[in-house]
């Protein structure tokens, strides 16, 4: 293996320079902002701001509409996340099956990732319309009159139901490229060991999708709690107090329609330690039982 030699020392740094500046812009420097913030009872026109201490943290905490929202957020991504990898791996293990047509089939499943998550919004107000949306026609032979914007749960079912439509897409081609690159002779020595088919996909196929499977699990919390903010934003249709909202939309909600910028700022900061806490035991304790062949 041949070292790359640099004739000068300036080269790698100069080299790391735009992307080291890209992370200290837009993310050490918002990040350290919004830490600093969330000591302060900030003016929403900048004329001045009172050092509080922890009391936006506090106030954050002990909030019961915090406490709702927080509880709303970690049933939505519970939900998003395992729908949408229990249908993705469902598709690209029938879709890895089918040899006619299988490039049109994962090319028409790879386009709904290209939509951009306000105009996925977008799509699902169109398709829960109470006028014209298919979605609500469908439900109410059922019985069931839907009212996003309106109703609690209904809003909260429009949008578990877009994100994890959002979502399925890119799991899905993960998943079906982890299939693909399964030996052919271990799939023949397990259809020879295991007569039946589920108990075959169980005991060989999932195990050996799991490194894919520890990938895909932290990026689809990790869309759950930030990338689903243009969802949410349509579906609520401007009124956030009749209707669910996550920890992240939350924050733009008191920060900049508020105008409590030392109170989303400490928000911020407990999502932030969240999200790092939740990593952290991803990491410790799902990924000892990942073995990467």
């Amino acid at each position: 293996m041949k070292k790359v030699l640099f004739q000068s020392r300036l080269v790698p740094y100069l080299l790391l320079f735009p992307q080291l500046s890209i992370v200290i812009v837009f993310f050490l420097w918002p990040a350290a902002e919004a830490v600093r913030a969330s000591f302060y009872l900030e003016d929403p026109f900048g004329f001045g701001s009172t050092f509080v201490g922890f009391d936006n943290f506090v106030d954050t905490v002990t909030s019961t509409d915090y406490g709702r929202v927080a509880r709303f957020t970690a049933v939505f991504t519970s939900l998003v996340t395992f729908l949408s990898l229990g249908l993705a791996l469902l598709l690209a293990v029938k879709a890895d099956k089918v040899l006619r047509g299988s490039s049109t089939y994962k090319t028409l499943l790879m386009w709904v990732y290209a939509v951009a998550p306000p105009v996925a919004g977008l799509i699902g107000v169109l398709l829960f319309d109470q006028h014209v949306g298919p979605i609500v026609d469908f439900v109410a032979i059922f019985g069931w009159n839907l009212n996003i914007g309106v109703d609690y749960y209904d809003t909260a079912f429009a949008m578990t139901v877009t994100a994890v439509w959002k979502q399925v897409p890119v799991n899905f081609i993960f998943f079906l490229s982890g299939l693909q690159g399964i030996s052919k002779s271990v799939q023949e020595a397990a259809s020879i060991d295991c007569r039946s088919g589920f108990r075959r996909f169980w005991t060989v196929t999932f195990p050996l999708l799991a490194p894919t499977g520890f990938f895909l699990l932290i990026i689809n919390i990790t869309y759950a709690f930030f990338d689903t903010f243009g969802i949410v934003d349509i579906l609520v249709k401007n009124e956030p107090g009749n209707n669910p909202v996550t920890l992240v939309y939350k924050v733009y909600l008191d920060g900049f329609r508020g105008n409590d910028l030392g109170g989303s700022s400490a928000q911020s900061v407990i999502l932030m330690a969240l999200v790092f806490i939740l990593t952290v035991i991803q990491f410790r304790l799902i990924e000892r039982r990942v073995h990467y062949n």
